[in-house]
């Protein structure tokens, strides 16, 4: 069984920026393995503009994004292995994986990274009634068979949900000549970052119906209708509110689900709430030498944060096969009142450098309120923020010294 010092388990954009950073921190040993053919993951398909706003302070499209960090991988001599699926992980870090080349391999190594990245929740996921008519696709399948295949998939399409990919498959199949009638949307709010909503929805006249979704598909070998209504407070259809749309095309944008068969597979304790994985603040779950990133661990909005997140995941990595992790107290991190949960979970300040990077999502739309930080239920800070919703990641950030003056630090929206 070959055995490396560190192996990366997927190659779109966290493990990309994990296995460099590794490599930065003086990891030699380093195979990165990828299901497609090429590195690049999602970004492949994303050839809209504004990705590292962040990171490089510059708009890039998604296959731009992914070109530097394809190219500085390339450059460092790191190891990958394409059209590489990964069939198990243990706990004591031995990968199975199957190519073509190579048939089935079985490695181990000192530290794994776990950067699967997320996939799309379907018809089945949410039971949407009707016929089993041709013409439904999730919004990704959709943007890759535009974007990398060259289909067009509709002329006249209803949209149910308003997720990113959905709001941006709106604008692109509009611009290709399609009719996009709908974005439907069964929450009170948006699922999607506000500036997708006014690029994408509003410069394009596009409606977008809140509290709203589909109760019935008719056709019978091609979409041929949708039925939509309004729903009340308990996300239940009014009756009288129904709306037809003639439409050949309808496409599902209604969340994404990390993809953690093989974190689950390994033991691997989970968040109930982001369905990934507990991580520490060095990125590592449950399992020692076991770490995670990206939308592995919980979904993003932008792959800026993916990066910093993934390049924390690399670098504790190097760390621990270095032998430079201290095992000291731990803090446990909790959502209050508005927040629906924390990344990570739990922080030894031991490891932290000056401060730490707290990720999380609140649960409502919040306008001119407080964020308030507490340690034991002492006050440690406030943060007044004009707006918050739950398309959007929020991040704060916590000083060693408030991490070491307490054993459970809580996140609360007030006033």
């Amino acid at each position: 069984m070959r055995h490396y010092q560190l192996i990366v388990i997927g190659g779109g954009p966290a493990g990309l920026a994990a296995a460099i950073q590794a490599r930065e921190d003086g990891v030699e040993d380093i195979l990165v393995l990828e299901r497609d053919h090429e590195l690049g993951g999602i970004l492949n398909q994303c050839i809209h503009n504004g990705f590292g706003l962040h990171l490089f302070q510059e708009e890039l499209t998604g296959p731009a994004y992914a070109e530097r960090f394809i190219d500085q991988l390339k450059g460092l001599g790191i190891a990958y292995r394409l059209n590489s699926m990964v069939l198990q992980l243990t706990d004591r870090r031995e990968v199975s994986y199957v190519n073509r080349e190579d048939g089935y391999c079985q490695v181990s190594a000192d530290a794994v990274i776990l950067a699967m990245g997320c996939r799309e929740r379907t018809r089945g996921n949410i039971t949407i009634p009707g016929t089993r008519c041709a013409g439904i696709y999730t919004a990704g399948a959709a943007q890759r068979l535009l974007n990398i295949e060259g289909y067009m998939v509709g002329k006249k399409v209803v949209i149910l949900g308003s997720g990113d990919i959905g709001l941006i498959m709106a604008r692109r199949l509009t611009l290709e000549g399609a009719e996009v009638e709908a974005v439907v949307e069964l929450l009170p709010y948006s699922g999607g970052l506000t500036r997708n909503i006014v690029q994408c929805l509003d410069d394009y006249h596009i409606p977008l119906y809140l509290s709203h979704t589909i109760v019935d598909v008719r056709g019978e070998e091609r979409l041929e209708q949708v039925v939509v209504m309004e729903v009340d407070a308990r996300r239940k259809p009014i009756p009288g509110t129904e709306k037809v749309y003639d439409c050949d095309t309808l496409l599902l944008s209604v969340g994404l689900l990390p993809e953690n068969e093989l974190s689950q597979s390994a033991g691997v304790q989970m968040d109930p709430v982001t369905g990934g994985p507990n991580v520490n603040e060095l990125m590592e779950t449950s399992i020692p030498g076991v770490f995670a990133c990206g939308n592995v661990v919980h979904v993003h909005d932008i792959v800026d944060f993916v990066t910093q997140e993934a390049r924390r995941a690399g670098d504790g990595a190097a760390r621990l096969i270095k032998g430079a992790v201290e095992d000291g107290s731990t803090v446990q991190t909790k959502p209050g009142k508005g927040v629906r949960y924390i990344v990570p979970q739990a922080v030894r300040p031991s490891n932290m450098g000056e401060s730490q990077t707290l990720f999380f999502r609140v649960t409502d739309v919040f306008k001119d309120k407080e964020l308030a930080l507490y340690g034991d239920d002492k006050l440690l800070r406030r943060i007044k923020k004009r707006h918050m919703a739950p398309g959007e990641m929020v991040m704060v950030e916590v000083t060693r010294e408030q991490m070491e003056s307490c054993s459970t630090l809580r996140l609360e929206v007030e006033g």
